[in-house]
């Protein structure tokens, strides 16, 4: 059976589950919500996939879950994949999946979409130069744990790879530049030389261009 993964291609957080799923082999497929139309606030949606109003949501037969990092647990489960780490490295490939939905990919993805999804007058200057000074200090501590290692917990690519690299591939302006931070930036290029890696825009269908 097909998994059906709920999503669209702007979201990061979708991104961590679709390229899980890719990159673990499991036979699934996006289904897309049109997020900037209003259909994951919808009745429709939330009665029948997310009562939460969110992506990413997965379905699988009779199951469905939602939320990236237990959407990426249940695809390693499924398929056995060697992206949940190897057994003495299970708390620490957790720490950083927790670490990144906490300070590093709730803080881009809203500082992202303020800054390309929302008109010009309607931006908030004041908590995008808040959003982006914590988001810096997040970069600077994967940073400085990324010296003298390739992958973030253990020795091998791992879903806390996968969580924390969730918006960091996009193209659009937030106040990320790869070149600022040396150790990130050739981490993402071996993350990006992987099999199974793809891009955002390339694993799920949505891109800005569609509403341009």
């Amino acid at each position: 059976m097909t998994i059906k993964l709920y999503c669209f291609g702007e979201s990061g957080n979708s991104y961590k589950a679709a390229l899980t799923l890719q990159m673990a082999g499991a036979a699934w497929e996006p289904v897309y919500v049109d997020f900037f139309g209003g259909e994951a606030r919808g009745d429709a949606y939330r009665t029948k996939v997310n009562p939460m109003g969110e992506v990413p949501a997965m379905v699988d037969g009779d199951l469905t879950l939602t939320q990236s990092g237990v959407i990426q647990q249940y695809a390693i489960d499924q398929t056995g994949s060697a992206l949940g780490g190897q057994a003495a490295d299970k708390y620490e490939v957790l720490r950083w999946v927790l670490w990144d939905n906490h300070k590093l990919s709730s803080q881009a993805g809203v500082t992202r979409f303020l800054l390309n999804f929302l008109p010009e007058e309607k931006r908030p200057e004041g908590a995008i130069a808040f959003l982006q000074g914590r988001l810096k200090a997040a970069y600077g501590v994967l940073d400085a744990h990324l010296a003298g290692r390739d992958w973030i917990a253990g020795e091998a690519p791992t879903v806390a790879d996968l969580s924390c690299c969730g918006y960091l591939y996009y193209p659009e302006p937030f106040g990320f530049d790869r070149a600022d931070w040396p150790n990130i930036d050739a981490w993402l290029d071996r993350l990006a030389a992987q099999p199974g890696w793809a891009h955002p825009y390339d694993l799920m269908p949505g891109h800005p261009s569609d509403r341009a």
